[in-house]
């Protein structure tokens, strides 16, 4: 049974898993569009998503800015991200409530068949 277990294992330790998500976050970030399979991107969307709220909430006030960054820090595998989040991310997504991630079917992969999709940030610099 697995009643009551959350999250995606995607096969992988939790180590391994959890390290594939800040790569999948931090490089989403980083070039705020990335092409992954259609499992790994909604897994790793939750956590991109929940992090420019905590980087939106801090710079509205409701929430302690340092304490932010370093959550943000935290998560993610390069401070240089996290400081794009807070100056760059954030700002862009003050006001929507939410949804700051959409998911674009690319087709089957050629070796496996797996699903790609491209995950990218709504409102990106090609919005």
């Amino acid at each position: 049974m697995r009643h009551r277990v959350a999250g995606r294992h995607l096969g992988r330790s939790s180590g391994h898993r959890k390290a594939l998500f800040r790569n999948l976050v931090t490089e989403l970030f980083r070039h705020e569009r990335i092409r992954t399979t259609e499992a790994k991107a909604k897994a790793a969307r939750s956590d991109a998503e929940r992090l420019i709220t905590t980087a939106k909430r801090a710079l509205e006030g409701q929430r302690a800015v340092v304490a932010a960054r370093r959550r943000a820090a935290a998560h993610l595998n390069d401070n240089e991200m996290a400081r794009k989040l807070f100056t760059d991310i954030a700002p862009r997504y003050q006001s929507r409530k939410g949804g700051y991630t959409r998911i674009l079917k690319l087709g089957p992969r050629p070796g496996d068949g797996a699903q790609m999709v491209l995950l990218e940030l709504v409102e990106g610099p090609e919005d």
